[in-house]
């Protein structure tokens, strides 16, 4: 059952975040309700199961980061760039929404199918933009990998690290930061060449208009 009203970001806000701290199986339905100021019999009412309310969360975040690359990817047909953008939306979305991104990276094994096809579904398409970014820099000569599949996991890995420590406070901006990711993502394939501030730039605004985020 959907969610309505000003009950639906309450509900979703809270399973977020309980979801990020405590863990799918570690968080109780009397806990969740009472962060969403809800009764539980009434809470089953707005949000169906707790199952349900994990999917959806997921569905959503996964939706609009495969969003967020498929406009990278018909922004270029430049490799490098198209990948440094993808890094910066990866870094930029993990700091800046460090819950949902860590529900999505660590619950899928919580999700019972069909929800958990579904789910591995985006996320497989969303990873296929990174693996297609690779595929057309080695084609071109622009990036050496000894197995592209292990180096698109292992920057994945990389980035998503982000949530577990960034702060706003920190030395570096979250410009800067996307940056030396995006340096770092791409001398790790032999390339010498830095993305420009421009092709960063675009993707922060891309972070900002998915997530309906300041830009």
């Amino acid at each position: 059952m959907a969610l309505t009203g000003g009950t639906e970001p309450r509900v979703r806000r809270a399973a977020v975040n309980l979801f990020a701290d405590k863990g799918f199986h570690g968080t109780g339905i009397r806990e969740l309700a009472q962060a969403a100021n809800l009764s539980s019999a009434s809470l089953y009412h707005y949000m169906g199961t707790k199952e349900d309310l994990l999917a959806g969360i997921m569905r959503d975040a996964l939706t609009r980061l495969l969003d967020a690359a498929g406009e990278i990817a018909g922004s270029t047909a430049d490799p490098r760039a198209r990948l440094a953008k993808l890094v910066a939306l990866h870094v930029c979305t993990h700091a800046l929404r460090p819950a949902e991104t860590q529900v999505v990276d660590n619950e899928v094994r919580s999700l019972s199918e069909p929800a958990r096809h579904e789910v591995v579904r985006l996320r497989d398409a969303y990873e296929e933009q990174w693996a297609l970014a690779i595929s057309d820099g080695m084609a071109a000569g622009r990036f050496v990998a000894g197995d592209p599949g292990v180096t698109r996991r292992a920057l994945l890995e990389m980035c998503s690290g982000v949530a577990r420590w960034y702060s706003p406070h920190g030395a570096l901006s979250l410009d800067d930061l996307a940056a030396q990711y995006a340096a770092l993502a791409l001398r790790a394939l032999g390339c010498v060449d830095r993305a420009s501030g421009a092709d960063l730039a675009t993707a922060g605004e891309i972070v900002a208009r998915v997530w309906g985020l300041p830009s």
